[in-house]
């Protein structure tokens, strides 16, 4: 199995978040959907419960090749696309660490570790659409704090499917959790406090990042922002109220497209003032 004739687990449409949406600037959208490809294809590759460790890593090798060379058939077309515009291809690299470290890391000790793996399973994404839009490094600060939020929704919504789909729990070992837990078909009362508490300390993150639409200069991508923060925010409130293993803890495509109309007019507005 290549990582060129494995079929994707989802497309952009299936993701929490937007990904190249109508708001993103037409030139723009196809270099970002490039990276989108690359990431699932990756993520494929360490999330297959049909691969050996080893197997999967071969594969990735395959796969950081093909930035620069021969190799998998996504990663040769966001190198392509990287150069042509003068992209740094350390993000690419920086997400491939951090698929690398999921077919051997399986656990994370404290809110800490958790962390430091977002800083490149999640960081990386952010860090390249704004060099790809020629936006500040200055913003950088506020786009790792909103990416990495957006990750660790993530990984509480689907804390029950990744244990027991690929044995993989993303909750901090310190916070008491009792792992087989999240094998039950409703969480325990000290499970759900738990995913609350992580929530509230997400939400830390997306108060950190709140000024980060308002700082972009392109405003097709300032109001992009603007719809995947408040769409994170309504996430963390779920989270905070509901069970991810027994309730939907997903927006329906009605309740996501009015929470992003009524994120991105103002910020379009905002800035066309």
């Amino acid at each position: 199995m290549a990582p060129d004739t494995m079929v994707p687990s989802k497309t952009h449409t299936g993701e929490n978040f937007p990904v190249a949406s109508w708001l993103v600037r037409a030139d723009l959208r196809a270099p970002i959907m490039a990276f989108y490809r690359f990431a699932r294809a990756a993520d494929d590759i360490a999330d297959c419960p049909k691969l050996a460790a080893g197997a999967k890593l071969g594969m990735l090798a395959r796969m950081r090749a093909g930035l620069d060379g021969p190799g998998a058939d996504e990663s040769v077309a966001l190198g392509a696309a990287m150069a042509a515009r003068g992209i740094d291809p350390v993000h690419a690299r920086e997400l491939l660490d951090a698929f690398v470290r999921d077919c051997t890391v399986n656990r994370y000790a404290d809110w800490d570790d958790l962390l430091d793996y977002c800083r490149y399973s999640a960081v990386p994404v952010g860090r390249y659409v704004l060099d790809l839009h020629g936006e500040s490094r200055s913003l950088w600060a506020a786009s790792d704090a909103l990416c990495t939020a957006l990750q660790i929704i993530n990984h509480l919504q689907d804390c029950g499917k990744d244990y027991r789909l690929i044995d993989r729990v993303y909750i901090p070992l310190d916070t008491g959790l009792v792992v087989t837990d999240l094998a039950l078909d409703r969480a325990t009362p000290a499970l759900r406090a738990i995913i609350a508490t992580l929530a509230r300390r997400t939400r830390e993150m997306l108060v950190q990042s709140a000024g980060f639409a308002r700082g972009i200069r392109d405003r097709r991508l300032a109001a992009e922002v603007a719809v995947i923060h408040r769409l994170a925010v309504s996430l963390c409130d779920m989270l905070e109220t509901r069970d991810p293993l027994s309730e939907r803890v997903h927006h329906g495509k009605w309740q996501a497209a009015w929470l992003a109309l009524g994120a991105a007019l103002p910020a379009l507005a905002r800035r066309a003032a």
